[in-house]
């Protein structure tokens, strides 16, 4: 949790909108995950405003879950548990993030099909395969799935699962006119992920508005 106030203070690109994030840790044969609040500034989470909870577990819905320890104050755990539950069981992620980001947002309108293309940037030897694989190539091309907002968060679960298994090399999910989900296998390397991607995101809009192709043929 970095310095008692959550890691999102670290980054300078403008992804600490982050509403939540998953993690878990391996301790004596038992997996815990860790999940922040709702409704809480992100940058001003403390330690003790984490809830944790067992896994394996059914990941929704919220009244059957399982808790080991939930916060003193009267906070909820994130809408988006059940969707970094896709990353843990389909990913085997350690971490999963999920922000608001604009360039994120503007991607998911320009690219109008279900998916975000893009090729030729240096940046994308930094995205890995999967989330949890080896490094993309500078020749490789990036394809992130789009899929549809729904009114409320839970209701992504099934759709982002399923552009998962249809993607399986993608190393995230874009929501239109919503956000994207990012994982990787600690909060180090999903962080870093999401850093990439809202990178590629904001030059692929920036190119996409400029007229220039997002994607050079071989």
């Amino acid at each position: 949790m970095g310095n008692g106030h959550g890691w999102w203070n670290f980054d300078t690109r403008g992804v600490r909108d982050a509403p939540g994030f998953f993690s878990s840790f391996e301790h004596s044969r038992r997996s815990i995950v860790y999940i922040a609040p709702s409704g809480v500034q992100k940058e001003r989470i403390l330690p003790e405003h984490i809830f944790v909870l067992p896994f394996p577990q059914p990941p929704s819905p919220h009244a059957d879950r399982t808790f080991l320890r939930r916060p003193k104050q009267n906070l909820k755990e994130s809408a988006c548990t059940p969707l970094f539950w896709n990353a843990f069981e389909l990913r085997n992620a350690g971490s999963c993030i999920h922000t608001h980001s604009q360039h994120a947002v503007m991607a998911t309108l320009l690219w109008t099909g279900d998916t975000f293309t893009l090729s030729h940037q240096e940046m994308i030897k930094g995205v890995r395969i999967g989330g949890t694989g080896q490094a993309l190539s500078y020749l490789d091309t990036l394809v992130v799935p789009i899929i549809e907002n729904t009114p409320n968060e839970e209701d992504l679960k099934d759709s982002m699962g399923e552009a998962m298994k249809r993607y399986p090399d993608a190393a995230g999910v874009l929501v239109r006119r919503h956000g994207v989900y990012v994982w990787g296998l600690d909060w180090e390397k999903a962080k870093t992920q999401a850093e990439c991607l809202d990178y590629l995101f904001e030059i692929g809009v920036k190119m996409k508005l400029a007229g220039l192709p997002a994607v050079i043929e071989s």
